[in-house]
């Protein structure tokens, strides 16, 4: 460990009023944007740089092309227009040539734009009137700045916060930390000069201080190591935690229930199948609790796996529950599930003949007061063997005999003290083996990152048969309802799938109701349709999703309420209207609802795409099915942020790091986080035990604690 410095606890004890200057005023206003303690100042980080040995210039710009320049302010005026809006006109120079700035009903731009002020202006550069110009260019005002390396730092109009105010605070609090003892390191030296890292106090300097941009490079690979490393060490720990304190179950290694499973049928299984029972196996054999995710796209066989993980639990004298989000999902789980099992025998020792079929039961809240009766009073005397429910599982009138495993089906539906209590179910404390699912494909950085806790199983190849589903961006609706007129004519099935349950004056988008209506009175006249949405009672939800089950009903017109597990084989065409404000993740789950049967498949992705991002996510549809490849499309696109999802709560929100970017540092801090926990314990080495918890904050590691 590096000798003592300033530790980041010491920092987030300091408040912002300790620097020169800062009075209550300014305090308000930094902290509107998080900045409320010394800590929070060094983590806001420079949104870009103006290298001034390299600064484009005037007269470098080109005319319809995006510039950036560092230009002094000579003169403001601003007038009223005929609209009655403000035009604020700028005339501002280097030493190469004159630029005009005009902003459209910004007047507040005349105070800030004082003559004489440097700033960075940055936007398209036309020519109007003879003179170059650029309208409504993003203004960052960068101050008296001396050196090469300007840091811009993100300013806020609502906090009245400017860039220059930010570096001479950030400047302060650098000099005293460093005039003190400088930072403090955790990180062990071997572990620095293996990866040829700065120490902090270089970093920090680097980042926000820098001489050259080389500079700034190697301290963004240091604060990035650090943000990642944070994160797999509390992920780490917290699985260490979960091995020690947790007594789990070690199943029988028979295999005679789960090889006449298996055996029944009516396909082969793929590789990736046989691959991931095997790790299975291995983690049931073990007296700690399997805490597993299973990755699989839509299609490739997760209901099989999770059947065989349930049923090698209940060979063992165990049972097993399957947790769905959805009623419809947890009714078709259900059907389905059954035919897999067939006729399947247990033993039971209580039974003249010492066995008895195997006892599969469904708990909803659909599920009449009766049954709920039997099946409780089954699931207490160990008669009920295989349990699939929705979130009733987790009810207080619900206990077990002995779970011995649980399966949690699209486990992001799901909330932590939801999934915590399945797990709590047994009354002498031991934990069951969890396995939870998920069919939206997520990519390795992620998975590493967000579920870096759990062992990680990847189903990544489709059954043997399967047609690939045609995908085609579709903008003539006539042509659409041709097609799905001739799938219907040959004895298949459609879904039709809009964002809206009801018009709406705000988005001018196709709405399911109107839909309905105007494809039941237009172009699919004479067809029988159906209505899906979530405002429509149970019964009804039922009874629609039943007669298009039994075929009753030719063209389902719906909302995203289908996205998730709705199993119909004969449905060949699935169409997607106004395609392009939905996210890839929910496009493939929607396209999913088809190609489950023998036929060939078709999705029409109808639309216009209205941003150059949405046209990328129908690219990408269009030219892919896999999933994992449209998950890496979707971080690119989106970023980590929305795939990052409850994970973010605290201060180590990836304010540096990208796991697009960062992918080798994600592997890196992986590694070096395990190296350091297979030896001893992170509450030992009291620097980084402290630091994750100030990054991680108590109530998110309770957060975690319990997931």
């Amino acid at each position: 460990m590096s000798d003592p410095g300033v530790t980041l606890k010491e920092l987030e004890g300091r408040p912002l009023t300790d620097l020169h200057g800062v009075g209550e005023q300014t305090s308000a206003s930094l902290s509107k944007v998080g900045i409320n303690t010394i800590l929070d100042l060094i983590g806001y980080y420079p949104r870009r740089y103006i290298d001034r040995s390299k600064e484009a210039t005037v007269d470098s710009l080109q005319s319809g092309e995006e510039g950036m320049v560092l230009v002094n302010i000579e003169k403001v005026k601003s007038r009223r227009m005929r609209s009655r809006k403000t035009l604020v006109e700028v005339t501002a120079s280097d030493v190469t040539g004159s630029l005009r700035l005009v902003f459209f009903n910004q007047p507040w731009r005349e105070k800030q734009l004082n003559q004489g002020r440097d700033a960075v202006v940055f936007g398209k550069a036309d020519i109007y009137q003879g003179q170059m110009q650029m309208t409504n260019p993003i203004v960052d005002l960068v101050g008296d700045r001396t050196g090469r390396i300007v840091a811009v730092y993100p300013q806020s109009g609502v906090a009245k916060l400017h860039s220059w105010d930010v570096d001479r605070l950030v400047a302060e609090a650098l000099r005293r930390v460093m005039k003190v003892r400088g930072f403090a390191d955790p990180v062990p030296k071997e572990i620095l000069e293996k990866y040829r890292l700065v120490d902090r106090s270089a970093a920090y300097r680097g980042i926000h201080r820098p001489d050259s941009m080389s500079e700034v490079a190697e301290a963004r690979r240091r604060l990035v190591f650090d943000e990642l490393f944070r994160i797999q060490l509390e992920l780490l720990q917290r699985k260490r935690i979960i091995e020690k304190t947790s007594i789990g179950i070690n199943h029988s290694e028979e295999e005679n229930l789960t090889e006449r499973f298996l055996k029944n049928l009516p396909f082969e299984l793929t590789d990736s199948q046989n691959r991931v029972m095997d790790e299975i196996r291995k983690d049931l054999q073990e007296e700690i609790p399997m805490h597993r995710l299973l990755q699989g796209d839509v299609g490739s066989g997760k209901t099989i796996v999770a059947v065989f993980t349930l049923l090698k639990a209940v060979q063992g004298g165990h049972q097993g529950a399957l947790m769905a989000p959805t009623e419809v999902l947890a009714e078709q789980h259900y059907l389905g599930i059954s035919k897999f099992l067939g006729d399947l025998i247990v033993e039971d020792s209580t039974t003249l003949l010492g066995d008895r079929p195997l006892q599969v039961d469904l708990l909803t809240n659909r599920t009449s007061s009766v049954d709920r009766k039997r099946i409780n009073r089954g699931l207490e005397d160990g008669t009920v063997d295989f349990i699939i429910g929705t979130h009733s599982l987790i009810q207080e009138s619900v206990s077990f005999n002995s779970l011995g495993a649980v399966v949690i089906d699209e486990q992001h539906r799901f909330g932590v003290e939801q999934r915590a209590s399945l797990k709590e179910k047994n009354r002498d404390g031991r934990v069951p083996d969890v396995l939870v699912m998920t069919a939206t494909p997520i990519p390795r950085t992620a998975a590493m990152t967000v579920y870096g806790d759990l062992d990680v199983s990847v189903l990544d190849e489709l059954p043997p048969g399967r047609i690939p589903i045609v995908t085609s961006w579709e903008a003539d609706n006539a042509t659409v309802w041709e097609a799905v007129k001739k799938e219907v004519k040959s004895g298949r099935q459609a879904y039709v799938v809009c964002p809206l349950i009801e018009d709406s004056e705000k988005l001018e988008v196709h709405s399911a109701e109107e839909v309905y209506k105007d494809l039941s009175d237009g172009p699919l006249r004479g067809l029988e349709l159906g209505l899906l949405h979530g405002r429509l009672d149970k019964d009804k939800k039922e009874a629609t999703m039943s007669s298009f089950r039994s075929g009753k009903i030719d063209v389902l017109v719906a909302t995203t309420v289908i996205e998730v597990g709705v199993d119909v084989p004969n449905a060949s065409i699935v169409v997607i209207l106004d395609a392009a404000r939905f996210g890839i993740a929910q496009l493939h789950q929607l396209r999913g609802r088809v190609g489950r049967g023998e036929h060939p498949s078709q999705c029409l992705l109808v639309g216009v795409a209205t941003t150059k991002e949405a046209e990328e996510r129908i690219k990408a549809m269009v030219r892919t099915t896999d999933g994992f490849e449209l998950a890496e499309v979707d971080l690119e696109l989106r970023g980590e942020g929305t795939v990052m999802g409850e994970r973010q709560k605290g201060r180590n929100d990836l304010r540096l790091a990208s796991l697009r970017r960062d992918k080798e540092w994600v592997e890196i801090a992986r590694t070096e986080a395990s190296a350091i926990l297979a030896e001893r314990d992170l509450f030992s080495i009291k620097e980084l035990a402290e630091e994750v918890t100030l990054f991680l904050g108590e109530s998110e590691a309770d957060y975690l604690l319990k997931s």
